[in-house]
This record gives structure tokens, C-alpha cells and sequence, in this order.
């Protein structure tokens, strides 16, 4: 077998096995708030872990581990949403949207998998079984996926990710 094929990551192991940090778009020393024009959307939740001041500053209210914890914590970065877009602050609304993202996508997570462990690091990165999780996490992520959605529908927003996604990707 070539490397090149020897190097792909099969469809059932994690993508981060190969990730390129080189090539990925959120650099962690740069001021977002400072460079906004170094910000990209992306896809999903990219950059959110990464993009300062923003990931201090929404990242402490980032909570699942409850349906009460998670209302609580999509209220407040709900709230937070609301004020960056409020300020004219797309780039902060944008993070502010992907962390009730990741709020939906991590409770699912454990939701589906025991532990949230999705793929055995023991048996080379082997899928585990889903659907041994926690139904508490399942409520946590449908209080996050309400209001995730409701920020994507925020017709202010909208329009704003449109235009930076056209003017600078």
C-alpha cells in the first residue's frame, strides 16, 4: 500500500487523528475582538475552543451537564449573543452561536455514548456502541438545540454571517 493511502483516516475513526494545525483557520494568539478580519465562520463549531477573547469570555457559562444547567447556560449565552449583536459585534455573536452549538452537539455526545467516549482509544479508535448514554443528557441537548436554532433564525444575524461568509469566508 502507498503512504499517501496509509495516511487516511477511515470513515469510522476520529478526524482528529491527522489534523493539519498548520492548516487550520483560528490561530489561538490572536485578538479576535482586535483582528476581526482574521476570523472565518467556518463549519459547525470550528475555532470556538480557540478564538480569544471571545472563548474566555462565553466559555464559563458553557454548561450540560443538566436540562436545569444547560437552560440556565444557553439562557445566559443566549443573552451574551444578544449583546454582541447589539454592538455591532458579529464575530462575538458568531462565537456565542457555535458554543449553543457545541452545547446541542456534546450533550448528544453523551447522550449516544456512555461516558461521551465515541470511538475506543485501546482498540484503534474501534466506534463503541451507541445509545448506552445518559437521558438526562438528552434533555440537556434538546434545551441547547432550541436555542441554537433560535440564534441561526435571528434574522439580524442572518443577514450578518451572510455577508462576512461573502466578503471574507
Amino acid at each position: 500500500m502507498d503512504s499517501a493511502k496509509e495516511d487516511l483516516i477511515m470513515p469510522d475513526q476520529p478526524s482528529y487523528l491527522n489534523f493539519d494545525n498548520g492548516k487550520y483557520a483560528w490561530k489561538p494568539d490572536i485578538d479576535y475582538r482586535e483582528h476581526p478580519d482574521q476570523y472565518r465562520v467556518g463549519k459547525g463549531e470550528q475555532g470556538v475552543l480557540i478564538c480569544e477573547p471571545y472563548k474566555s469570555e462565553i466559555g464559563q457559562y458553557w454548561r450540560f451537564k443538566t436540562e436545569a444547567i444547560a437552560k440556565e447556560s444557553s439562557l445566559k449565552i443566549y443573552e451574551i449573543f444578544s449583546a454582541y449583536l447589539a454592538d455591532g459585534d458579529f464575530v462575538g455573536a458568531d462565537m456565542a452561536r457555535k458554543y449553543l452549538q457545541m452545547g446541542f452537539t456534546r450533550a448528544r455526545r453523551y447522550a449516544n455514548y456512555k461516558g461521551g467516549k465515541k470511538y475506543d482509544q485501546e482498540n484503534n479508535y474501534r466506534q463503541l456502541e451507541k445509545g448506552t448514554g445518559d437521558d438526562e443528557k438528552a434533555r440537556a441537548a434538546a434545551v441547547f438545540f432550541s436555542s441554537w436554532k433560535k440564534a441561526e433564525a435571528n434574522e439580524h444575524y442572518a443577514r450578518l454571517k451572510k455577508q462576512w461568509k461573502h466578503e471574507r469566508g
